[in-house]
């Protein structure tokens, strides 16, 4: 076993580092290990059950880490390109690939999984090759992962879909629906286990401040939640899932997904190591145009699928062809669903090697088509580069400002005059070109990226403020400025009403809403033209800004239900209504 442990660490150590140093992602560093030290390569492990069952612990964590992404805001923020890029593209692709597949005399139950199969692509390929290329940012970047997010979740039904589909091979199994209900009442379980155990029990654990005990049990909560599955006979991934889903609104998401990370990072490699392994290279040999235009076709399919679809989202030219050679290729989660298929009787080992492969080896040859698409949407730019994100000074101030918008720039412009000086983050190129060629100083990055606010001194500052446009973007700056850097005084800036609610969830005390102020002011100027006297106009005002402001404090601990919420808002409309008519200096007859 050590001398196994030791060749797989050896041999994904000098592939990865190879394939980093001619510029490839790590993920075929990993493809290439399995390959050379498997079966069709120097045989130095045979056993590739072992390595391969080993390996989906890696899966399991991977997709317990995008369970505690799917924070409902976060999905609600990125509706339209998750459930309308994602959807169309995982619905559409599919369905062009299994009637390819029906085509070739393979029976629709069977066609319709490979077709689903086939459209998911790559989240560790596609993310770390975007990483690596700094392209996460960008807008195709954003699409990418939304379309990834919807594959995500797309996979647990589809788990659910295949044992289903293998008791007759026919899509009228599906009546019954009683794996469907299965997974409603775990989910219930879970939720209740949630809040009335979980998170007591890491509150209890993060107080002790002994991090290898708060490892510990993130891992038991994981491993808990796979085995609660695998007894109800469901999918163990559906497990890590959905445990990730019921912790991804806790307090303790940030320092779980940390904690975690490492094992998902080693053990996910070892997933494409064994798959590497248990490629049927030898399918390559026996037929290999059969193999190669199973490939060149899956690319073509899901390359001019996603093109048309991102155009038709109104996506330009350059980005839609990037997007669609970035998420060309087959993804890990088709080896899961294949190999669940071939368990159930559903495929053959022959199609099932077949598809593992092409799936692999369109893996393979991402980083080539991604060049190639590289080269051609250079054609439908105006040749500017994207810009890399600035290097901080390395300097440190008391006050670090997030967002140098309309906002953030009057702050900054008082502090200059004052002689204070600051740390400026803005995500906008164009904004930072602006506010520096009338002489301030702003660094061009994303706030709500960890490494950026440590060079930026952020634990040597005194306040913070967050005066970021995005409330999605404010929120995830705040959360991640909560957890490493909890000394820091936090001033926010808020959009609207919805996100002052949320920022009072973080425990943000000092709020500003950006048109509050600027709205009554211009009140006041209407009621004197209507004739109220400056006085009286002026007492309207402040009696309804000091009303206002206990109201919000009172509808934030019902905003999350909206039925409440609005009856809430309907009572205090009629309350401030009595006020106002009660009040003799704003209505003198009743002095």
């Amino acid at each position: 076993m050590l001398s196994s442990i030791a060749i797989y660490l050896t041999a994904a150590i000098v592939c990865v580092a190879l394939m980093k140093r001619l510029g490839f992602a790590a993920v075929l560093g990993y493809l290439l290990a399995g390959i050379l030290i498997g079966p069709w390569g120097w045989r130095l492990i045979d056993d590739v059950n072992t390595a391969r069952q080993l390996s989906q612990f890696g899966v399991v964590l991977l997709l317990f880490v995008i369970g505690l992404e799917l924070q409902p805001s976060r999905l609600w923020a990125l509706r339209r390109p998750i459930f309308g890029l994602g959807g169309m593209q995982m619905l559409v692709t599919g369905i062009c690939l299994a009637l390819l597949s029906m085509a070739r005399d393979i029976k629709p139950a069977v066609a319709l999984v490979i077709g689903l199969g086939l459209a998911m692509s790559s989240t560790a390929f596609v993310l770390q090759l975007l990483a690596e290329k700094h392209e996460l940012g960008t807008a195709y970047g954003r699409a990418s992962f939304a379309i990834l997010l919807f594959q995500d979740i797309a996979v647990i039904p589809l788990l659910a879909l295949v044992p289903l589909l293998a008791t007759g091979a026919d899509l009228q199994t599906l009546a019954p629906g009683m794996g469907v209900l299965k997974v409603l009442g775990v989910l219930g379980l879970l939720l209740s286990l949630s809040r009335f155990v979980l998170r007591p029990v890491f509150s209890l654990v993060a107080r002790t401040e002994v991090p290898e005990l708060f490892t510990a049990t993130a891992l038991l909560v994981v491993v808990g939640t796979s085995l609660i599955m695998e007894a109800i006979h469901l999918s163990v991934t559906l497990g890590a899932f959905l445990a990730g889903v019921i912790l991804a609104d806790s307090e303790f998401r940030h320092e779980i997904e940390a904690r975690i990370a490492p094992f998902e990072g080693l053990l996910l490699g070892l997933f494409f190591i064994a798959v590497g392994m248990a490629a049927n290279l030898g399918l390559v040999r026996s037929a290999p145009s059969t193999v190669f235009g199973l490939v060149s076709g899956l690319i073509l399919v899901k390359f001019t699928v996603m093109v048309v679809l991102a155009r038709l989202f109104r996506m330009p030219t350059a980005p839609a062809i990037k997007l669609g050679a970035v998420l060309s290729q087959g993804g890990e989660f088709a080896f899961i669903l294949f190999g669940l298929a071939r368990a159930q009787g559903l495929m053959s080992l022959e199609l099932t090697d077949t598809l593992n492969l092409v799936v692999t080896l369109s893996m393979a040859v991402t980083p080539i088509v991604y060049g190639l698409a590289a080269t051609v949407s250079g054609r439908f730019t105006d040749g500017r580069a994207v810009q890399p994100y600035d290097a901080v000074i390395d300097t440190e101030h008391i006050v670090v400002i997030a967002g140098l918008g309309r906002f953030g720039q009057i702050a900054g412009r008082v502090l200059r005059a004052l002689d204070i000086p600051y740390t400026a983050l803005e995500i906008n190129p164009e904004q930072v070109e602006l506010v520096r060629r009338f002489g301030s100083q702003a660094y061009y990055g994303d706030a709500s990226n960890l490494a950026l606010l440590q060079a930026a001194k952020l634990d040597k500052a005194k306040v913070l403020l967050v005066a970021i446009d995005d409330p999605d973007a404010s929120v995830r700056t705040i959360e991640l400025v909560r957890t490493h850097f909890p000394n820091v005084e936090i001033l926010a800036r808020a959009r609207n009403r919805q996100h002052v609610y949320r920022l009072l969830d973080l425990g943000v005390k000092v709020i500003e809403r950006e048109l509050f102020h600027s709205s009554l002011m211009l009140t006041e100027h209407l009621l004197v033209t209507l004739g109220l006297s400056a006085r009286q106009a002026r007492r309207a005002v402040v009696s309804f800004r000091r009303y206002d402001e206990a109201a919000l404090q009172a509808a934030h601990a019902v905003y999350k239900d909206e039925a409440k919420l609005i009856q809430t808002a309907k009572e205090a409309a009629a309350e401030l209504r009595t006020i106002f008519e009660a009040d003799p200096k704003l209505n003198p007859g009743k002095e």
